[in-house]
């Protein structure tokens, strides 16, 4: 299985980074491939200026289509996910998603804030053609503790619990999901059936 990670902050530390940390370590345990993208490590002027052929955008859309789902956080700003990651996301085609399993999840100050993954972000998230859009995770800042040094951040222990359950839907709906059949194998299929009329 392989899962791209893509996380909306454009800061180096963030809470929303720490969920995708989190996932991707905990994917890897069961043995996924996961591919992490960041909103900065794309070029400011290609998403500027939308250039739908940036070989940063051409290299995530390479990898979305050969992903099996989608692991995609952000902080939320103003009540909404983070316009970086948002330009990014303008510049996939419409049915990205298409054949993928979603989960979505969010950072912020309060819980008043929650809201923003099923109002902002998940309708995007359906236009985009997702198979299966999981629930989302909506995180308050003060849940995850950053770690000093080389320590890793801390999960409250009740949000590392609400993590590991969608986690393990995330896993088994991955496992579980129809696969699209090779055009060749059906045309092989097609040309070698017995026909009676």
């Amino acid at each position: 299985m392989l899962v791209v990670s893509l996380g909306g902050s454009p800061s180096q530390r963030s809470r929303s980074g720490v969920l995708l940390d989190r996932s991707r370590r905990w994917l890897q345990e069961r043995g996924v491939e996961v591919v992490s993208y960041q909103v900065r490590d794309f070029p400011a002027e290609d998403l500027l200026h939308a250039r739908f052929d940036s070989p940063k955008v051409v290299d995530l859309l390479q990898q979305i289509e050969n992903a099996d789902g989608l692991l995609i956080a952000t902080p939320v700003y103003k009540a909404s996910f983070s316009g970086a990651l948002k330009t990014i996301l303008d510049l996939l085609p419409e049915r990205a998603l298409s054949h993928k399993v979603v989960l979505p999840m969010a950072t912020g100050g309060s819980i008043a804030h929650m809201l923003a993954v099923d109002y902002a972000l998940k309708p995007v998230l359906s236009a985009l053609k997702a198979q299966e859009l999981l629930q989302g995770i909506f995180a308050v800042d003060s849940q995850i503790a950053y770690g000093e040094g080389s320590a890793l951040a801390q999960l409250a222990p009740e949000l590392e619990q609400r993590l590991d359950e969608s986690l393990e839907l995330f896993f088994s709906a991955m496992a579980r999901r129809p696969r699209p059949l090779d055009p060749n194998l059906l045309n092989d299929r097609l040309l070698s059936a017995r026909w009676s009329i």
